[in-house]
């Protein structure tokens, strides 16, 4: 890919993923008070409704299955169009039945662009550039997110619009720019053609198990942390909006430091300041009793995120160019696993003893610190991990 052209597609990734992180971050951040509100929802309702949400990130290994029939490019404007349409949708259907639907239409559009995009960011970018830009990306839609929440605080407390009008106002706005985007960018062409089918390679054994346990912990916080404000510290909606704001408004200026920083001491050691730090942030929650100390544990909790992008460029460096979509493909169902299963069981768990699922937390990221000291300092196909062949044969 030409200079001009790799400009271009970068602007293009950056403009997705603000797409995207403006209609989600509308869906997450009145997700709670919405299902508690309006549809009555328990710790058991909330933990059912995500486990949907997270099947199409199981069955995530699919769209190397619809590769072969639509560009990689395409496959990605069509998710956010998608996602955009669940959102739209949510507001009109305020019961369980109607929650479970919607949610499942959103999330196969949010699930099938994650892995895409991610596909698209590994094959457009140099292996020098990738964390520093990745980290930009964060920041871009950390942006597009505060604009987001500001707006459902806007339109909430100030204006006084209920939900049902929110959704559909961002679920609209979300389908106009998916247009604007489909008709702004050329069709780029992907520099190494991609395998179109599945497979497991042993070499990737610890990014598969890097991405797996970052599965389980991600679906703890993103299901409970912010459930935890609402059901033992009663944060209102306009609350929990000005939390996600802070977010970020912190993540703008964090993340595309962190991901500078990640190129500058390496996946290993960026890593594990990420889990050393994940593990206290998850006792926290466990006998936290203050809301503001919660509210900080979620704020740090949120910013440490941020450290993943370190797994998605170790794999960078140790694949074959033309690993990346059918990987990526494999590895966002493989980070569904656990995450289709621990929403509703640990929300059964939720019920007798919230604390135990956060200590639970921090024993999954205590299992990421041991596994991301196996990466070497310097990843590379033949050096994969610390006792790879090509490091014992040196």
């Amino acid at each position: 890919m030409d200079e001009v052209n790799q400009k271009k597609a970068k602007l293009a990734l950056i403009y997705m993923a603000v797409i995207m992180a403006l209609v989600f971050s509308v869906w997450q951040v009145m997700l709670n008070n919405f299902t508690v509100e309006k549809a009555g929802f328990s710790g058991f309702d909330i933990g059912s409704l995500q486990s949907v949400r997270e099947i199409p990130g199981f069955l995530a290994f699919t769209a190397v299955f619809i590769l072969v029939f639509i560009r990689e490019q395409t496959f990605a404007i069509t998710a956010l169009g998608v996602l955009s349409v669940g959102v739209l949708a949510t507001g009109y259907f305020p019961s369980n039945a109607g929650l479970l639907i919607t949610t499942f239409i959103m999330s196969v559009g949010f699930h099938y662009f994650e892995t895409i995009n991610s596909s698209l960011t590994l094959q457009w970018l140099p292996k020098n550039q990738a964390a520093s830009f990745m980290g930009q990306v964060i920041g871009y839609s950390s942006f597009a997110g505060l604009l987001a929440f500001a707006a459902v605080w806007l339109l909430y407390k100030q204006i006084g619009l209920d939900y049902i009008w929110i959704y559909t106002i961002f679920g609209t706005l979300g389908i106009a720019m998916v247009l604007h985007l489909w008709f702004m960018f050329p069709r780029f062409e992907n520099i190494v053609p991609q395998r179109k089918k599945l497979f497991l390679k042993k070499r990737y054994w610890v990014y598969y198990l890097l991405t797996f346990l970052k599965g389980a912990r991600r679906q703890i916080f993103m299901v409970f942390a912010a459930y935890l404000m609402v059901e033992k510290f009663g944060y209102t909606l306009d609350e929990i909006a000005a939390l996600f704001l802070i977010n970020k408004a912190a993540n703008i200026v964090i993340a595309p430091l962190l991901g500078k920083m990640i190129e500058k001491i390496g996946e290993r050691k960026a890593l594990t300041i990420e889990y050393v730090g994940l593990v206290g942030v998850f006792v926290g929650y466990a006998v936290v009793e203050s809301a503001m100390i919660a509210a900080v544990l979620y704020v740090v909790d949120h910013l440490f995120f941020g450290l993943a992008i370190g797994i998605k460029t170790y794999f960078q460096k140790i694949a074959d160019s033309e690993d990346m979509a059918a990987t990526q493909s494999v590895s966002f169902t493989i980070d569904h696993i656990a995450s289709v299963v621990i929403p509703i069981t640990f929300g059964v768990i939720w019920m007798s003893d919230p604390s135990l699922v956060f200590y639970a937390g921090a024993g999954f990221a205590f299992l990421s610190l041991i596994a991301s000291n196996l990466i070497p300092n310097s990843p590379a196909p033949g050096n994969e991990f610390i006792w790879s062949k090509k490091r014992l044969a040196a």
